[in-house]
């Protein structure tokens, strides 16, 4: 009674405020009488013109056009440099590629109507102003990554390497200008500005790129890696002080008339570590934990970013300097830094910092290098640029007592640029100072110094092999132990893969290692979360090893390729099981899922390959998502891989036997029988036992000396009400295989499954 009395409500209100709207139209309309000039009324035009006029203004509005280059930016950012993690390079790598393709150097140059389209010259202002807000906030968070306390410990060694990698690279650009100004410089530029940014363009690292290849390396917490780290700290204080005085240079005209900027900009960072710093300190100690962190205290600290990045613009020392800074003087408080980090640290690298090497790419136009003599200039910067920098850095790590090995590596990436390398150069541009044809070049030095870095650090590690350290626990190492790895993404996945390890063991810990195994993308930690985003991670898998009352190790590796890594891992510990999850696709159970072959595999180059050359089926029938499949390509050990379906106690386990290959099945039987008193029930799907005497005499072997735990089912057909009174099924791989090809019905009635490849 209620339901209709509400319908009878609704209709009569919605129905009467309509019929009394649709009387006011009707009686306007008749007020357009001598009002609407003629020609703009909309008789005039067609229904079909109105719409697509009204279409045109809706989609060439420059709100709709900034939209539409932020998607297209973002796609195309993630797409390049995903492929070049693909082939060991970072992710900087593939978006600076996307922008120089999106800018006229290719889309612009063979598809320039699209190109016009998308980025029309009245939209860049728009484009540059974003990327700016950008750069702001990733400075910020380049400022907060810097510890200045280890920069203090370290500072001895890594002043001196530092500015040796700034001073030579410096002398050599300073040099090149000598000889390249009549020909490239600005018409209206002077020698000193020229000189001075092309040997600051020489000078910079980038710190960002070179952290994350440190982790990528597995080198944080080595001697070496905090040695790099430090370097680079100094390196970017001291490059940004100089393109800080650089730009005032150039601003003023000569250094005399910029002696007034630069003490301004002395007395700006005064006040910042004298006034500012103390104060921000005080607030980090007091709001350090994520409950205490308010928008009104995160306001307060935005507020400080925005007015340092305001103070230098106005100064003249450029936006960028005051975020740096305003990074710098953050409270030193590693929690607080870490959650302030991931606050903004994702708008920044993933929305924003696309759109600035878009942007830069746009104003690179290759092109322009169409003359041998081009090309050769563009050698001798990229030459001249890697000597400076690789060898003064590695000549001034073996002055301070390096072996040659550490000095080469530390030179190799001190010689990467990156996104660094880029901001000095659009600051070049935006000054005048640099012509498109020398910005085209750095931008390809930029390019080719942060590409090369991975292949040096490669060769050096060849010819200068050092003995590696063991990820594997010297426990793991020992003879006469039964070793299992359990590998983890999510924590709570991970406490169900060591509740089913613990059953292998349970009755023989000391016969016996579990290795609890972690991987982070080494592009989503920094130094100042990643102790504590590893101590969380394991934190649920120690608590659970607890209660089982077993021992765990952990180990913990931040990486760009995790089922590489995985797999790598497994196969240098000799590990008799390596357990593992089964991921999900997005893809999977979608119509794209099954044009993909069920999850997005086939956007792997490498599996790509496999299907084109036949090696594997295009449309396979596989739960396996892409990681699982590439760990069990390339582990050299047994692998176990659990669909888990709410696995909690396990007491009954079923074997489906199809071949005479699956009788390795029964070594895992009896390991779940003799540690875990589980009772084990061999199906003999095709039978094969009952022609095989070995297989049977296998099952009374076990039989004799654990009575009434295992018994052999001979039913062909598997019944619903069997399979509800199992806890787990035990089955090959190629059996699972057989069983998704044949379509079995009785699949989706299966407990978990642990599907192991021997």
């Amino acid at each position: 009674m209620k339901n209709i009395k509400n319908l009878l409500f609704y209709v009569v209100v919605v129905g009467g405020v309509s019929a009394m709207m649709y009387v006011i139209v009707s009686m306007g309309e008749g007020l357009e009488a001598g009002k609407i000039t003629a020609g703009k009324g909309s008789s005039s035009v067609s229904h079909w013109q109105q719409f697509t006029d009204t279409y045109f203004h809706n989609i060439t509005h420059p709100l709709a056009i900034l939209l539409l280059q932020i998607l297209t930016i973002i796609i195309a950012a993630k797409v390049f440099g995903f492929l070049c993690r693909k082939i060991g390079q970072p992710s900087v790598i593939g978006e600076i590629i996307a922008g120089i393709v999106l800018g006229p150097s290719f889309v612009g140059m063979y598809f320039p109507e699209f190109s016009a389209f998308l980025f029309p010259k009245a939209s860049l202002g728009n484009l540059q102003f974003l990327s700016q807000i950008g750069l702001v906030l990733f400075m910020f968070i380049v400022g907060m990554e810097l510890d200045l306390n280890v920069l203090k410990k370290k500072a001895h060694e890594a002043v001196v390497i530092s500015h040796a990698s700034i001073i030579f690279p410096f002398a050599l650009g300073i040099g090149l200008a000598y000889f390249i100004y009549r020909g490239f410089a600005p018409a209206e530029v002077g020698f000193l500005p020229f000189s001075l940014f092309i040997g600051i363009s020489m000078s910079i690292t980038a710190f960002p790129v070179l952290a994350r290849i440190v982790q990528e390396r597995n080198l944080t917490k080595t001697k070496l890696g905090a040695l790099a780290i430090t370097c680079a700290a100094a390196d970017d204080i001291t490059a940004w002080c100089i393109l800080a005085a650089v730009i005032a240079i150039v601003k003023a005209g000569s250094v005399v008339s910029a002696i007034y900027t630069i003490l301004m900009a002395v007395g700006y960072v005064f006040l910042m570590l004298k006034l500012v710093q103390p104060f921000l300190k005080r607030m980090g100690d007091i709001y350090s934990n994520k409950e205490g962190l308010s928008k009104p205290v995160v306001g307060v600290f935005f507020i400080m970013l925005v007015a340092s990045a305001y103070i230098t613009e106005i100064i003249g020392i450029h936006a960028l300097f005051g975020a740096f800074m305003a990074g710098v003087i953050m409270p030193s408080n590693t929690n607080f830094r870490s959650i302030f980090i991931e606050k903004i640290e994702d708008v920044s690298t993933l929305l924003l910092l696309p759109l600035f090497f878009v942007f830069t790419g746009l104003r690179t136009q290759i092109g322009l290098l169409n003359e041998p003599h081009l090309w050769q200039m563009c050698a001798v910067i990229i030459l001249l640029a890697v000597i400076g920098k690789f060898l003064g850095s590695a000549l001034a790590a073996k002055f301070t007592g390096q072996s040659w090995r550490e000095s080469l590596i530390v030179g190799a990436l001190m010689n990467t640029r990156g996104l660094m390398e880029l901001v000095v150069l659009n600051i070049g541009y935006d000054l005048g100072v640099l012509t498109p044809e020398v910005f085209a070049m750095m931008v390809i030095m930029a390019l080719v110094t942060t590409f090369m870095t991975g292949p040096a650090l490669d060769l050096i590690n060849r010819f200068l092999p050092e003995p590696k350290a063991s990820d594997v626990p010297e426990s793991i190492e020992k003879s006469g132990k039964y070793n299992i790895l359990v590998s983890f993404g999510s924590p709570l996945r991970g406490k169900v893969l060591i509740r089913l390890a613990n059953y292998f063991i349970r009755k023989a810990p000391g016969n016996a290692n579990i290795t609890a195994l972690h991987l982070s993308p080494s592009s989503d930690i920094n130094q100042f979360n990643a102790v504590e985003y590893e101590r969380d991670s394991f934190k649920p898998i120690k608590k659970e090893a607890q209660r089982l009352n077993m021992e765990v190790e952990s180990l913990f590796k931040s990486t760009q390729d995790i089922d590489k890594e995985i797999s790598e891992t497994a196969n240098a510990g000799n590990y008799d099981l390596l357990l593992v999850g089964i991921g999900r696709s997005v893809y999977e159970g979608t119509l794209l899922g099954k044009i993909l072959g069920f999850t997005s595999n086939i956007i792997n180059p490498e599996i790509l390959y496999d299907k084109i050359t036949g090696k594997e089926k295009l449309f396979e029938n596989t739960v396996f998502d892409e990681r699982t499949r590439q760990i069990i390509k390339s582990a050299k050990v047994p692998v176990g891989i659990l669909l888990d379906k709410g696995l909690e106690e396990i007491d009954t386990v079923f074997i489906p036997v199809f071949s005479i290959s699956d009788s390795f099945l029964f070594v895992y039987a009896q390991k779940l029988i003799h540690n875990s008193n589980v009772r084990v029930v061999i199906l003999d799907a095709s039978g094969i036992i009952r022609q095989n005497p070995e297989l049977k005499e296998t099952i009374r072997s076990i039989e004799q000396i654990a009575p009434n735990h295992i018994v052999l089912y001979n039913e062909r057909k598997i019944e619903k009400e069997f399979l509800e009174q199992q806890d787990l099924m035990l089955i090959s791989i190629d059996s699972w295989r057989k069983a998704l090809e044949t379509q079995s019905s009785w699949l989706s009635n299966t407990p978990s499954a642990l599907i192991i490849k021997p």
